[in-house]
């Protein structure tokens, strides 16, 4: 790898290997590097009947290179599959079954490198220079999708231990709640595939469980016809044209569009509890908690929860053995960065500031361009984040890296008319 790269990429998660199986396909040097020695999606959410909230044909390729080979579709066939996949007629694909294609995919690109930590990043002249354990690489331009970090809760960071813990991290360690008040904090689709498991006994029978939100009620996923049009490519391009104030205020409002509770595990939960509450005996005492928010967490022999009732404006405290944590993910950039941090431009809110093409402002550098990906969620809306658009924000970087429209990342047809039409006034047009 003397000479530059044309792309390096720092991560190899779904997003980053929707890059990778794009530009795979163009006449250009790239590499990506992961420190991981195998490729892995959120192993401890891989919970029995977790599914995926996303349609199998948003995968990293098929809406902009449906013939590329790294489709689910490609996948299917390769393991030999296809028809028994067909005839199962599945609502969704398993977030296990899902992974399993990351991986196939992972393995099958030649510009994904495991067990290749990044430790540092610099700019130097008209190239990044990557730190790769203990060789630099070069690269004209960066990609970067280290993936988040979990979301913990102020009050439960000095309680982290084996009785307080992330539920990033629940399939992974030893867990046993056999005989334990069990408390569950977060309302959104983790915390139900947490409950539901923890019902089933799957990690031992519980004393007691609540369940607490901060939402008012245990609510489902938006995914209607019309909600799903946030999630095209015409809506971001409508959403960019936004000032800063209005994006946080619509993105604040479509929050269950995209961090609701699938309608069939709330069915399946409701279901397991009517059984537990009616026709079961020696089952655990169960509760629901909505409109709770986590204001203290203490330690005496238990963990004591704080709890605030945001329906009677009440202050409750609730006693636990395990306290699992469905709090969400927060954006962070990777400490390789910090060498950049000073040229990153940011928004009033210390946000990076991201160009169409997902492309941060960069200042006091030359022409090396930085893609920063799934942190955008204020600046491209409430798809960025989300696995929906994966193969059009890969397309949008390629297109920008190479120059040139490559991939189609506009379609054709929506009936939704996003922003007003500016006549020659300069004023909106009058609607029939």
């Amino acid at each position: 790898m003397n000479a530059p790269l044309d792309l390096a990429g720092i991560g190899a998660g779904p997003f980053n290997l929707a890059v990778a199986a794009l530009i795979h396909n163009q006449p250009l040097r790239s590499a990506f590097f992961e420190s991981k020695q195998r490729f892995e999606w959120h192993p401890g959410l891989m919970l029995p009947g977790a599914e995926l909230q996303t349609s199998f044909l948003k995968d990293l390729v098929t809406p902009v290179d449906p013939t590329n080979r790294f489709s689910f579709l490609a996948y299917l066939v390769t393991k030999g599959r296809f028809y028994d996949f067909m005839n199962a007629e599945q609502s969704a694909v398993t977030r296990r079954e899902f992974s399993d294609y990351l991986a196939w995919a992972a393995e099958g690109l030649p510009n994904v490198h495991m067990s290749s930590p990044v430790t540092r990043v610099d700019a130097e002249d008209d190239c990044f220079v990557l730190r790769v354990g203990q060789r630099d690489v070069r690269a004209r331009h960066l990609c970067v999708a280290a993936g988040k970090r979990p979301h913990i809760p102020d009050c439960c960071r000095p309680h982290l231990s084996d009785q307080c813990f992330h539920a990033l991290q629940i399939g992974q360690r030893p867990v046993d709640l056999s005989g334990r008040r069990v408390a569950v904090i977060g309302g959104g689709q983790t915390g139900a595939e947490v409950v539901l498991n923890v019902l089933n006994a799957h990690w031992g029978q519980p004393a007691r469980l609540g369940w607490f939100t901060r939402r008012s009620n245990f609510l489902p996923l938006d995914e209607t016809p019309f909600t799903n049009e946030w999630f095209t490519p015409e809506y971001v391009a409508a959403f960019r044209q936004l000032p800063a104030h209005r994006r946080d205020a619509v993105v604040t409002e479509q929050k269950l569009a995209s961090d609701g509770i699938s309608p069939g595990t709330l069915k399946a939960l409701y279901q397991a509890l009517y059984r537990s509450t009616h026709l079961e005996t020696g089952k655990p005492r169960v509760t629901l908690h909505p409109y709770r928010s986590l204001t203290r967490m203490d330690r005496s022999g238990a963990l004591m929860l704080q709890l605030h009732n945001g329906l009677d404006e009440r202050i409750e405290h609730w006693p636990a053995d395990v306290v699992i944590l469905c709090t969400g993910l927060e954006e962070a950039l990777p400490e390789c960065l910090a060498p950049l941090r000073p040229h990153l431009a940011r928004d009033a809110a210390g946000r990076p500031e991201l160009a169409d093409a997902f492309r941060a402002t960069l200042h006091g550098l030359g022409p090396q361009r930085l893609y920063l990906l799934n942190m955008g969620r204020h600046s491209h809306g409430i798809a960025e984040p989300q696995l929906s658009l994966s193969a059009w924000r890969a397309g949008c970087v390629v297109n920008d890296v190479m120059g040139k429209p490559v991939y189609a990342t506009r379609s054709q047809g929506s009936v939704l008319r996003w922003s007003s039409e500016i006549g020659a006034t300069g004023s909106s047009a009058a609607v029939a």
